[in-house]
C-alpha cells in the first residue's frame, strides 16, 4: 500500500511543518489544469504548484513575464477543482507585487478569493520584504522564493546557477533567514550550489523545496512537463525525466492520423 493511500488527510501549512521537524522529504510539481492536476494529486503529491510557468509550457512565452493575474486565477481554478488531497500554491505574476505593497496584497486577495488557492509564492527577499509583509498580515500564507528568479531573467541575462560567488551566497541566506522571520511558511531555492541549498535548509525552522539546489532541501519540485517529458528543449542539469510523452503522444497520434486516413478508424465495432 503507497503513503499516499495510508495518510489521505488534507496537507496544510502545519502538516508541511511537521514533515521538516520529522525528516520526512516533501515532493511539489506544478499544475495547471484540471485533469493532470487530479492526476497528480491522486498519486499523492504534497505540493501542487499553480506556477508562473504556465506562461512558457502553456501558453508558448520564452519567458514568465507576459502571464497576467487573471491568466493565473484561471489556471488555479481548474487545479483547485481537481484536488482532494494536495496544498495548492500559486505564484504572483510579474508586475503584481514588485515596488507597491497595496497592489501585492490586493492580487493576494483575488487569487485566494477568485480561485480558492491555500497559499501565494513571491520571487526575492528584501527588496519585496513590505509586499510580503502586506500580504501575510491578511493571513495569507507565503511562500519565498530565492536563487534563480525567472520574473528577474532580463536583470540576470542569464538562467545560469546563481549565488555561486560569496557575496550573492551570504544575501542568499540573509534572505531566507529574512523570509522566515516576517513570517513565510517556506521558501524554493531554485539554481544554487548543493552545499548553499543544505545551509540554508538547516539554518532555517521552515521547510526549503528545491529544485536544482541539491538533495539537501527539505523537498523538491519540478516543472511537471518537463518530469513527464513533454517538453524536449529543456534540460537542465537538474531536470530527472520520469517519461517521454513528447514522443509517445507524438507515435500514438501519427497511428490515429494513420488509422482515419487508410478508413481503418472508426471500425464497425466503433460505430452505432
Amino acid at each position: 500500500m503507497s503513503v499516499a493511500k495510508k495518510e489521505n488527510k488534507k496537507i496544510t501549512t502545519h502538516v508541511l511543518q511537521t514533515m521538516k521537524n520529522q525528516g520526512e522529504k516533501i515532493s511539489m510539481l506544478t499544475a495547471y489544469d484540471y485533469s493532470i492536476a487530479k492526476i497528480l494529486d491522486a498519486a499523492g503529491i504534497d505540493i501542487l504548484l499553480v506556477g508562473d510557468s504556465a506562461s512558457n509550457v502553456m501558453a508558448g512565452h520564452e519567458t514568465t513575464l507576459p502571464i497576467t493575474l487573471d491568466q493565473m486565477i484561471y489556471h488555479a481554478q481548474s487545479v483547485i477543482r481537481a484536488v482532494e488531497r494536495a496544498f495548492v500554491v500559486v505564484d504572483l505574476p510579474f508586475g503584481t507585487y514588485q515596488g507597491n505593497s497595496t497592489k501585492a496584497l490586493n492580487s493576494a486577495i483575488s487569487i485566494m478569493k477568485e480561485s480558492g488557492a491555500h497559499a501565494v509564492k513571491l520571487e526575492g527577499g528584501s527588496e519585496i520584504e513590505e509586499s510580503v509583509r502586506r500580504i501575510l498580515s491578511a493571513g495569507i500564507p507565503v511562500m519565498g522564493h530565492l536563487g534563480l528568479t525567472p520574473q528577474s531573467i532580463y536583470k540576470f541575462g542569464t538562467y545560469s546557477v546563481r549565488a555561486k560567488e560569496e557575496a550573492e551566497a551570504k544575501k542568499l541566506l540573509d534572505d531566507a533567514l529574512l523570509l522566515q522571520d516576517i513570517g513565510c511558511f517556506s521558501i524554493v531555492l531554485e539554481k544554487i550550489p548543493a552545499e548553499l541549498g543544505r545551509k540554508v535548509s538547516e539554518s532555517v525552522q521552515i521547510p526549503v523545496i528545491g529544485i536544482g539546489a541539491g538533495n539537501g532541501t527539505d523537498g523538491q519540485v519540478l516543472v511537471v512537463h518537463d518530469m513527464l517529458g513533454i517538453t524536449k528543449d529543456f534540460s537542465p542539469r537538474f531536470l530527472r525525466r520520469y517519461l517521454n510523452l513528447f514522443d509517445t503522444i507524438k507515435e500514438a497520434t501519427e497511428k490515429y492520423i494513420g488509422d482515419v486516413k487508410s478508413g481503418d478508424f472508426p471500425s464497425d465495432q466503433e460505430q452505432y
